[in-house]
């Protein structure tokens, strides 16, 4: 009974810190996701705004925050965010903010599902 009862104990300490460690590893590794959204927000907005630069300086800065991002958290939607950026990027380095917006916002609806 006595050490049933220890093992339970370091079992809810075990729990108790581990927990909270890991999480703490998970939100580091979404402070790239969270970044990289922003900036793909931002890329969108000055997309609609037909300034094809400012949106290549935000989706360079998203996808540099997406592709840190995929050296830790493996997933589908951020995979297809860095590709949806790479696309935004090129066309809007042609000049092409319209189709370069549409490509910021795939971005974005991508990383937005990226858990």
């Amino acid at each position: 009974m006595r050490i049933q009862r220890g093992a339970l104990v370091v079992a809810a300490v075990a729990a108790l810190v581990g927990v909270p460690l890991l999480g703490g590893l998970a939100l580091a590794d979404n402070k790239h996701v969270s970044e990289a959204l922003e900036h793909a927000k931002e890329a969108v907005s000055h997309g609609k705004q037909g300034h094809a630069d400012a949106l290549v300086k935000h989706a360079e800065g998203a996808l540099k925050h997406a592709e840190a991002a995929q050296k830790d958290v493996k997933n589908p939607h951020l995979d297809e965010g860095v590709k949806e950026l790479q696309a935004a990027v090129e066309h809007g380095k042609a000049g092409h903010a319209d189709v370069a917006t549409k490509h910021a916002e795939g971005a974005v609806t991508h990383l937005s599902e990226v858990k």
